[in-house]
């Protein structure tokens, strides 16, 4: 096992695999930059180094200074959290070559899973359900044109490496999808340095459903269920729910089973998580592959009982995954918030500044993942999340009621926050009904 781990993150996920670590007796080396350097998760690292300015490109985004970083901490390891260089396959071979363990896949299954076009190549040979499309990058608009015609409209053209909903346009007929192809690929290549875009069939009502797998170094892979994160504006999540509410349960176990599968197949170590559209029928279809922890991972550590934080530590260090897929039971119900300090009334613009009142909930079931406190200064830099409020019960009824009275509970002033989005989230006949599919929260917001 590892003696002393760099998290190459910041926030909330930092101070998570921080407590992870201490559990395991491993210690941490958090690198920060200078917007963080009051961050209240610098005080439980064993040692802290400064990586350059605030903006990601001149700190968090650095390779060399992350590598610096770790030699002179003198570590076995790297735990890239999420989000930064968490896929960025360059960095796990920058790792590997400088002889330290990246907490994540090899570079070689990160590059194959990662990208959406090879990814689906090897969903195939796993049997894994995929949307009708083209069978790789668009070379040429006319053969994209034709395909359109063959699979029908709408379609949706997307981004062969990234996410987050960049890259993608929703064409509703040729004229669109000409000018959807350039702009998809200018904002590729903007975002990810890579401008290759595919065309899938686009479903206009859909469930976003997702597996979440873990693979380690001798071959194994189980998966732990799946996710519901349906509740989204503009491709972002905002709440998700483990299980995936009202889904036929032959059809969970199949997609699920093709899911592990298909991490197996490509040699994977680590967490991963497989996504999905389901239709109305519950027909799934899948949609990428997260080759990292995923921010809604406490979900299904609730209804499961495993730390994923820990599993990917053990996997890098070389053990077996302690479980068979028989041996992994569901428990109960789970709900994550994601608590942004954004406007929803304003178009969710961010809000940064200082909190002056920060008091989080608590209770049985009640899980508060955040790395704020009261005095804390949101930095523009980075992303608005504050933290994420997890609740666990045995029913999903009993999870609702427990979210809407730990959200009453939360006091975070003077910031805007989406808790009052959230409350309304939770009251709304439609979501208690699990009748909630990806465009339902902007049609809300509309009216």
């Amino acid at each position: 096992m590892f003696s002393r781990i760099l998290i190459a993150n910041r926030g909330e996920i930092a101070l998570r695999i921080i407590r992870a670590a201490r559990e395991m007796g491993i210690e941490t080396v958090c690198v920060y930059s200078q917007a963080d350097r009051e961050g209240p998760w610098l005080e439980q690292a064993d040692q802290t180094v400064c990586i350059g300015p605030g903006p990601a490109t001149e700190s968090y985004l650095r390779i060399d200074r992350i590598i610096s970083a770790a030699e002179i901490a003198n570590v076995d390891a790297i735990h890239p959290g999420y989000g930064f260089l968490a896929e960025n396959a360059h960095f796990a071979e920058v790792c590997r070559d400088c002889h330290i363990e990246f907490i994540g896949p090899s570079p070689e299954a990160m590059g194959t899973l990662g990208d959406k076009i090879s990814c689906k190549r090897m969903a195939r040979a796993a049997k894994t359900p995929l949307f009708p499309g083209s069978d790789g990058a668009i070379e040429e608009e006319e053969e994209a044109v034709e395909t359109a015609a063959k699979i029908g409209y709408p379609v949706i053209v997307k981004a062969s490496a990234g996410g987050g909903g960049r890259g993608m346009r929703i064409a509703h007929n040729e004229g669109a999808l000409r000018t959807s192809i350039a702009a998809a690929r200018q904002e590729a290549e903007s975002a990810f340095g890579n401008g290759a875009v595919y065309l899938e069939k686009f479903l206009e009502r859909a469930r976003h459903v997702e597996i979440q797998v873990l693979g380690d170094k001798h071959g194994n892979a189980v998966h732990l269920f799946d996710r519901d994160c349906s509740s989204q504006r503009r491709h972002q999540k905002l709440i998700e729910e483990a299980p995936a509410p009202a889904i036929d349960p032959k059809k969970r176990d199949a997609v699920a089973r093709s899911a592990a599968d298909l991490v197996r197949r490509a040699d994977y170590a680590g967490a991963a998580t497989v996504e999905f559209l389901m239709d109305q029928d519950q027909n799934f279809y899948m949609l990428e592959v997260n080759t990292r922890v995923q921010v809604e991972h406490p979900v299904t550590e609730l209804i499961t009982g495993i730390d994923i934080v820990k599993a990917t530590i053990r996997i890098a260090a070389g053990e077996p995954l302690p479980w068979k897929q028989r041996d992994i039971k569901i428990s109960g119900h789970a709900i994550e918030c994601r608590i942004n300090a954004e406007d929803p009334d304003r178009n969710f613009a961010p809000q940064p500044g200082r909190l002056e009142r920060y008091t989080p909930p608590g209770g049985l079931g009640v899980r508060v993942d955040s790395h704020v406190r009261a005095g804390y200064m949101i930095p523009p830099h980075y992303d608005s999340m504050i933290g994420k409020l997890i609740v666990h019960a045995p029913t999903r009824p009993e999870a609702i009621a427990r979210m809407r009275s730990a959200l009453t509970e939360f006091d975070i002033a003077p910031n805007r926050t989406t808790i009052p989005l959230h409350r309304r989230i939770m009251d709304s006949a439609e979501f208690k009904a699990a009748n909630v599919e990806i465009h339902a929260i902007e049609q809300m917001l509309k009216g």
